[in-house]
């Protein structure tokens, strides 16, 4: 995958994960972080699983970059709890 489609996947993935996590986004920056992170997260879990990971801009990549986001986004607001 080019660059701009890592780009793309990670925003919408952060986006969905972090709506889906705590209601509100984290901000763009890091949503696509979060999004490009939680892509490579979530295709080690499911290829762990027997499952194929990310090939692209598609639905099941976006699943599984949503998986990944949402694992890293919990883990994330775990720790910066336990800083403040």
């Amino acid at each position: 995958m080019s660059i701009i489609a890592w780009i793309v996947l990670g925003l919408i993935a952060g986006f969905i994960a972090s709506k889906i996590v705590n209601k509100a986004g984290e901000g763009v920056v890091l949503d696509i972080v979060l999004g490009i992170v939680g892509a490579l997260v979530g295709g080690f879990l499911f290829q762990t699983f027997g499952m194929g990971g990310v090939s692209g801009v598609n639905l099941y990549s976006i699943v599984v970059a949503v998986v990944g986001a949402i694992v890293v986004l919990v883990l994330y607001h775990a720790l910066i709890r336990r800083r403040v």
